[in-house]
Order: C-alpha cells, then structure tokens, then sequence
C-alpha cells in the first residue's frame, strides 16, 4: 500500500513539475477587426500583418503582398488603431513619424493569407 501511494506521489510531482508556462498574446480587438477588413479587400496571397516595436510601442504593419500594383503601401498602425503612417509606394517610403522604419524591431506576424 505504500508502494501505492509514493508511486502516485512521484507520478504528481512529474507532472507539475513538467509543465511550462507559454506566453498569452494579446493583441487589441480593433486590430482583429481591422485584420478581418484587410482580408476581404487584399486578394494577394503573401498579404499579412506583422507586430513590431517601434519608437517605444508596439506597432502593426498590414502588408498587403506583392500583386500586380507597384504602388501599394503598408498601413502602420498602433495598438490603439490609430494609423502612424505608411510605407513603400511609388516613393518608397520609409519613415514613419520622422524615424526610419528600420529600427522597429520585428516580434512576430500575427497574420497571413
């Protein structure tokens, strides 16, 4: 009988021990909303949305892909929906809110066709 209960003592504490805690993403429900909005209007199947750090806050760039129209720009948009900018175009733009958009720091694609 007290095979019994250090087996099932030891069985217990593997299992708490085991197991790992994952991080819980969130991401603001008006950027999901304004996902379900891109992916009605972009057709392209390399379209997707990426989350950065940039000047400070996390920011999403919705990329709509490369189609067949050379002037598409990427919306940048802050985690409270507010558009700071765009990239790309005809011009090729790159900065947003005076800073070059190179030193945002990728964290993850949240979204993609």
């Amino acid at each position: 009988m007290k095979s019994v209960y250090l087996f099932l003592t030891l069985v217990s504490l593997a299992m708490l021990t085991s197991c790992k805690k994952e991080k819980v993403r969130v991401t603001p429900d008006c950027i999901w909303t304004k996902i379900t909005a891109f992916d009605s209007t972009y057709n392209c199947a390399e379209a997707k949305v990426d989350k950065y750090l940039f000047q400070g806050e996390t920011v999403y760039v919705f990329d709509p892909g490369v189609c067949s129209q050379a002037d598409m720009t990427s919306e940048v948009i802050n985690q409270n929906c507010e558009t700071l900018g765009y990239l790309g175009g005809l011009i090729g733009n790159t900065t947003i809110n005076g800073e070059n958009f190179s030193s945002a720091q990728f964290q993850e694609t949240i979204w993609h066709k």
